[in-house]
Order: structure tokens, then C-alpha cells, then sequence
């Protein structure tokens, strides 16, 4: 199991802190500060948003990803409208029903391969039900990276926004990793966000390199028609030391660090998917395009490596794992992993 000064593969959330970011965090300390956001920090951090996103962007910070999720979504629907989103989505997987005891609104799983949702998926929900029986749909949800490590190419993206508002849907961008899919793409989150369509998106910073906290961006600030700070506060969000989440944002935006801590974690998630290709026993089962690798192996070796290095189990009929890398990875992490790998299959 994962010790102290020992990198573990079970997911970015288990990254130390980025030292910029810490740094960021210390200066802010610094004398007393107005709370609930109305300070210089909030204000230099919304302004990055804005330098990335555009300037009609609408900024509402918030702890974790969950958290963000809820609130955004609870100012696009009504009770009795609901949101679409694929079945692995984690706003249906991992999330414990959050969203829908918030905002008594309802969350559709529909079926894919992939974890990627296409126009001809959602076509089916959108021809039955329209009477008071049933719950209407009103929001598109996907996440950019997808809960399998894969990719909405921007025409697929565009492809599926341009669907959506014909139809009369909002799409909402769950981008816990937009950061990493940004760097996998070769682009910038606004090119894979708002310049292909998208309505609203929760940019992740926990997962890259932060200590806590998401970003909710409203690319209309009239969508949320004034509820986004009410629910944000209902929604228990609403940091009354809010200089410390802002002051992470800012620094993060600075200088590209966004890109070059999601840029290094997929380097050492291709650098671990070349070391595994030669290892007898090991199939990855899903395209490698960001920071996870899924693969299948034998019960006991996973369990023998299990020993040195935690990881996550994602599907125990196969068995499928998953392996994470993140800001933090080093080159001889990533060897010192897959010799460990190599021995449990001995």
C-alpha cells in the first residue's frame, strides 16, 4: 500500500500540491481580507477566467468537483426537467444521488460504448415523454476527459452541441480534467469549451495540482438568470475565506501551469503505457489518449502489486484496473511501478 513519500497510481486526487500553488496559498496569508470572494484575490482570479474564456464569462468558485457539478447544473433545470449523460458519467456514478436531492431534477444514464455521448444516442429520449409523466430534458452533461480516460475530438464536441440547441438542450462540460484533455488535444479549454458550443463547464483544479477547489464558468452569464450565487451558497460552496480557493486559480492560470501540470501527466501515463507493452499478462483495454490507463491482468497479480502500489480495481468482473499519473509522477515512479507490475506476473 501507498506510504509516505511514496507515489501511488490510484488517481490524480492523490497528488501532493503543486509548489507554485502552495506559494500562491502562503501569500495570499498575508493581513485580513473581505470574505464570501469580495477581495483582490477573487478579483485577479475571475479576471484570468475571462483572459482564457472571454469576457462575458460569469465565475463561481466552489471546494470540489461534486459540489460544482450540483450547483451548476441546479441553475440550468427546473424540478421536473432532467439531465442527459452518459452511464459512466460521475455526475450518475460517483456522486450519490447529489445532484438530484439538491435540485429534485433528474439524471437520465444513456448507454454508450465509450463513455461518449453521440446526437444518435440522445435522439431516443427526446421523442417520448413530453406529457407530465415524465421528467424533460433540458441539459446534455459530458466530461472532457471522459470517467475512461478517452477524448471528444472538437468536431465530435461541436457535432453534439450543434444537436443539442437544436433541440432546445444546454451543454454542460464536467472538466475535471479539461486541463489534461486541453493538452492531450493540443489546444486550449476555451477551444474544446465555448469556442465549440458549450453552455456551461466546471473547470477541475483538484486534479491538477491544487490543493481544493473547481471553477463553475457560465460562458452565458444569463443562463443562470441570477440563481448561480444563491445556489452556490444553498449548495454549501460558498467559501467564507475565499482568497485561499482564488488565490489557487489565479496562480494556476499564470504562466500556462495548468498546461504544464496536465502536460507532464499524460507524458508519464505514455511513458508507463510503453513500459507495460512488453510485459506478458497485461492487456490495456481502452485507447490511451490522457492521464489513466485501463488494463486487464490476472486476480492474484493484481493483488501482489496491490502490495507495493495502490490502485484502483474499476471493473471486477474482468478484472479491468485503472492507473492514474499526475503533476507529480517522476520518470522513475513510472519504472519503479512497472517492475513492480512485471514481478506480479512472475
Amino acid at each position: 500500500m501507498t506510504t509516505h513519500g511514496v507515489r501511488s497510481f490510484e488517481s490524480d486526487n492523490a497528488a501532493p500540491v503543486a509548489p507554485e500553488i502552495l506559494e500562491a496559498i502562503r501569500a495570499a496569508n498575508d493581513g485580513d481580507a473581505i470574505g464570501y470572494g469580495h477581495d483582490p484575490w477573487t478579483q485577479r482570479a475571475v479576471r484570468r477566467f475571462r483572459e482564457h474564456f472571454g469576457a462575458a464569462t460569469d465565475v463561481y468558485f466552489a471546494f470540489n468537483g461534486t459540489g460544482a457539478n450540483v450547483v451548476a447544473l441546479s441553475c440550468l433545470v427546473k424540478p421536473w426537467e432532467a439531465v442527459l449523460c452518459p452511464t459512466s458519467a460521475h455526475l450518475q456514478t460517483d456522486e450519490c444521488g447529489a445532484f438530484e436531492r439538491f435540485s429534485g431534477s433528474k439524471v437520465i444514464p444513456v448507454s454508450t460504448q465509450d463513455g461518449k455521448l453521440r446526437p444518435q444516442d440522445l435522439e431516443p429520449y427526446l421523442h417520448v415523454g413530453h406529457d407530465e409523466h415524465h421528467s424533460q430534458p433540458r441539459v446534455v452533461s459530458i466530461s472532457q476527459s471522459t470517467e475512461y480516460g478517452g477524448l471528444y475530438e472538437p468536431e465530435e464536441l461541436h457535432e453534439l452541441c450543434d444537436y443539442a440547441h437544436s433541440r432546445g438542450l444546454l451543454v454542460h462540460v464536467d472538466g475535471a480534467r479539461i486541463a489534461n484533455a486541453a493538452a492531450a488535444l493540443g489546444t486550449t479549454p476555451r477551444a474544446i469549451t465555448i469556442d465549440l458550443g458549450a453552455d456551461v463547464l466546471t473547470f477541475g483544479g483538484t486534479k491538477n495540482g491544487l490543493m481544493f477547489g473547481e471553477a463553475i464558468c457560465f460562458f452565458d452569464p444569463t443562463l443562470p438568470a441570477g440563481a448561480a450565487p444563491f445556489a452556490r451558497k444553498q449548495g454549501m460552496q460558498l467559501a467564507s475565506k475565499m482568497r485561499y480557493v482564488a488565490a489557487q486559480f489565479e496562480a494556476l492560470l499564470t504562466e500556462d501551469r495548468w498546461l504544464r501540470y496536465a502536460a507532464h501527466a499524460n507524458a508519464m501515463t505514455a511513458r508507463l503505457h510503453e513500459r507495460i507493452r512488453s510485459i506478458a499478462g497485461i492487456r490495456v483495454t481502452r485507447p490511451v489518449r490522457c492521464n489513466a490507463i485501463f488494463a486487464t491482468m490476472d486476480r492474484a497479480a493484481i493483488a501482489r502489486a496491490q502490495e507495493e502500489f495502490f490502485f484502483y480495481v474499476f471493473d471486477e468482473v474482468l478484472p479491468e484496473v485503472r492507473w492514474m499519473t499526475h503533476w507529480a509522477t517522476q520518470p522513475e515512479d513510472v519504472e519503479a511501478f512497472a517492475d513492480c507490475l512485471a514481478r506480479s506476473l512472475r
